[in-house]
């Protein structure tokens, strides 16, 4: 079988979205693809708003203004449903956060800058990812979070401690730090804002966080701690 291909990353960093589709009914022709895609991004909105466990087919179809029946011609069942969205949404944005590790092998700061750089650009990409993935993926007993889990495994994960326990064994990295905790540490920093509205204007017209800025302050944090250092530019 062909394995599907990745989609190509955006000059941004996040990348574009996945042509593949995984489980579920044929589209059945442009209209059919449009239609499948609405139903997706709308149980993705709903998932980010109330989370995995709480939506049902029925919210979903409501969501997409389609009928009930809409939604079971193409997802059959609600576990294939979100197959489909970690195959077509989670899969590739995956793919893509984890070849940072391989482009910077040799220079923990220089990942670390990357990763938590599109982190943000993707979280702003997708309004969705930042809300579901603090909800539903990171969370303890999210039903993503245990779907994800038996679908893809946990191989990018052990090679990402991996290389940030070689880090650490040539003393490029702080020793004290543990390594499975350092991604979720930088996922923390970088999607919490996002998913709690830190970013652009609050309802008074006042500035709030911006992108760059929650990136930066990751990083910082990251690499440099709560110690006296080198102020912002």
């Amino acid at each position: 079988m062909k394995s599907p291909e990745r989609p190509q990353a955006r000059a941004d960093g996040a990348p574009a979205p996945a042509p593949v589709r995984g489980p579920g009914r044929p589209s059945g022709g442009q209209g059919g693809a449009e239609q499948r895609t609405r139903l997706i991004e709308a149980a993705l909105a709903l998932f980010a708003r109330q989370g995995t466990g709480d939506t049902s087919l029925a919210a979903i179809a409501r969501e997409a203004g389609v009928t009930p029946a809409m939604v079971h011609y193409y997802f059959k069942t609600r576990d294939q449903l979100i197959d489909v969205l970690i195959d077509e949404r989670f899969v590739p944005l995956r793919e893509a956060l984890g070849d940072i590790f391989d482009a910077h092998c040799d220079d923990p700061v220089a990942a670390l800058t990357a990763l938590a750089q599109r982190f943000v650009a993707v979280g702003r990409q997708y309004p969705w990812f930042a809300p579901l993935w603090v909800r539903d993926v990171i969370s303890e007993g999210g039903v993503l979070r245990q779907r994800m889990l038996e679908r893809v495994g946990r191989g990018r994960h052990e090679r990402a401690h991996a290389a940030i326990a070689h880090w650490q064994r040539e003393g490029r990295l702080n020793g004290a730090l543990e390594p499975s905790m350092l991604l979720h540490s930088l996922m923390g920093l970088t999607l919490l804002p996002l998913a709690t509205g830190q970013v652009g204007l609050d309802d008074s017209g006042q500035h709030r966080l911006g992108a760059e800025e929650i990136a930066r302050h990751a990083v910082a944090f990251i690499t440099q701690g709560v110690g006296p250092g080198r102020s912002a530019a």
